[in-house]
C-alpha cells in the first residue's frame, strides 16, 4: 500500500512538472501583435518580489528582462542553476513566465561574475544555462554562437517590432579602472578606455548587428544591459568604450531608424533622450532604464549626472513600460510611443511621450 501511495505521489509530481513546463510561454511567436511591453532588470532571487503583481496588472504582450535576472556570481553551474530555480519558484514570476512571452538578455551577475567580460572562464557553460532557463530551442542559432546576442521579430507587416538582443559581456574587453586614490565618492570606479582596440561587442556581433538593422521592421527596440545615453557616471555604461559607442551611433545612423534603447543595471530608473543631431544621429534616441525589480539603490545624496535625463531618477523598486500606438502612424511614419516607469504598485512615476513621426520610418526600401 505504501509503495502504491508513493508511486501515485510521484506521478502527480511528474504531471505537475509537465504542466508547468508545457505552460511556459517562452519567447514570443512571430505573428504575435505587440503594443504593450513591460521592461525590468535586477531581480534578487532570494528576496521577496511583490512587483510581479504590478507587472501582471499592466497586462503586457511581452516582458523584456534586461539582465541581472538572477544574482548567481559563480563558476559552478549547479549554483547558477540554483539561482534560476529560486527565481522560477517565486509565485509572481512563475505566473508571468507561464503566460507572458519573455525576451531576455544577461548582465554581469547572471553572466557569472560582477562587472565581468570575456575573461570569465565559464561563459560558454553559463550561456547554455541562460538559454535553457528562458526556453530557447535547442536548434536555435544562438546555441552555437559565442554569446547570447540574437534578434526576435514579432508582429504583422505594418506593426512589426524587432527586438535586438545585445550581449555586452561575452566579448567585452577589460574595463579601465580608476585608482582608488583618484576616485570621487559616488561616481564609480571606471573611466573611458583609451585603448582603440578595446571592444564591447566583438567583431562577430558587430557584423551581425549591422545586418539585422537592415531587416524590415516598423519599430526596433535594442536591449542593452548597460546604459547607452547616460555616460557621465563612473559605473558601467557604453561610454567606457568611446570608440564602441561612436560605432554604435554610426551603425544606427546608417541603418533605417525607429530605434528605442531599453537598458537596466543601475538599481534606479530614468528616461533619457539624446536629441536629433547629437552623436551623428538624425533622430532622437531614447534610452529607457528600468532597474531594479526588487532591490533599489540606496539614496546617498550623490546623484548621478546625466545631461540627457528627462525629469529625475526614480529610486524605488520599479519596472518600465513601452506602449505603442500603432493607429497613430501615418504614411509609413513611426507610431507614437509612450515610455514609463512604474513603482511597485504599478503607478506611473516617470513618463515620456514620443510623438508619431519623431522616429524616422524603420522600413527598408
Amino acid at each position: 500500500m505504501r509503495a502504491t501511495v508513493n508511486l501515485t505521489a510521484v506521478a502527480v509530481l511528474l504531471l505537475a512538472t509537465f504542466a508547468s513546463v508545457s505552460a511556459f510561454a517562452g519567447e514570443p511567436a512571430a505573428d504575435l501583435p505587440v503594443s504593450r511591453i513591460a521592461v525590468g532588470s535586477c531581480a534578487k532571487q532570494n528576496r521577496p518580489m511583490p512587483i510581479w503583481s504590478a507587472v501582471s496588472g499592466f497586462k503586457p504582450d511581452v516582458l523584456l528582462m534586461l539582465g541581472d535576472n538572477v544574482y548567481g556570481d559563480t563558476e559552478d553551474m549547479t549554483v547558477l542553476r540554483g539561482a534560476y530555480d529560486l527565481l522560477a519558484a517565486d509565485r509572481g514570476f512563475g505566473a508571468i513566465r507561464n503566460t507572458v512571452p519573455i525576451v531576455a538578455i544577461w548582465d554581469d551577475h547572471d553572466y557569472g561574475v560582477d562587472d565581468g567580460g570575456r575573461e570569465y572562464p565559464k561563459r560558454a557553460d553559463s550561456q547554455q544555462v541562460f538559454l535553457d532557463f528562458f526556453g530557447i530551442p535547442a536548434d536555435a542559432p544562438v546555441r552555437k554562437r559565442e554569446g547570447i546576442y540574437r534578434q526576435v521579430m514579432v508582429g504583422p507587416p505594418g506593426r512589426r517590432v524587432q527586438f535586438i538582443c545585445l550581449d555586452t559581456r561575452c566579448h567585452r574587453s577589460p574595463l579601465n579602472t580608476i585608482p582608488k586614490s583618484e576616485r570621487v565618492k559616488g561616481r564609480g570606479p571606471y573611466a573611458p578606455s583609451g585603448d582603440p582596440e578595446a571592444t564591447l561587442l566583438g567583431a562577430a556581433q558587430w557584423e551581425w548587428l549591422a545586418k539585422v538593422l537592415r531587416e524590415p521592421a516598423d519599430l526596433r527596440i535594442v536591449l542593452s544591459s548597460i546604459q547607452v545615453a547616460s555616460t557621465e557616471h563612473g559605473w558601467e555604461h557604453w561610454g567606457n568604450f568611446p570608440a564602441e559607442r561612436a560605432r554604435l551611433m554610426q551603425t544606427l545612423r546608417e541603418s533605417p531608424a525607429g530605434v528605442i534603447v531599453a537598458s537596466g543595471d543601475r538599481h534606479s530608473a530614468e528616461i533619457s533622450r539624446i536629441p536629433a543631431g547629437s552623436d551623428a544621429l538624425a533622430y532622437p534616441l531614447y534610452d529607457l532604464t528600468a532597474s531594479s525589480l526588487n532591490q533599489p539603490k540606496r539614496v546617498d545624496g550623490v546623484d548621478e549626472p546625466n545631461r540627457h535625463r528627462i525629469g529625475e531618477r526614480f529610486h524605488g523598486a520599479n519596472f518600465g513600460s513601452i506602449e505603442i500606438d500603432w493607429e497613430s502612424a501615418k504614411d509609413g511614419g513611426s507610431p507614437a510611443v509612450r515610455l514609463a516607469i512604474h513603482d511597485v504598485d504599478g503607478k506611473v512615476v516617470r513618463s515620456a511621450e514620443i510623438p508619431a513621426g519623431e522616429l524616422a520610418p524603420a522600413r527598408v526600401p
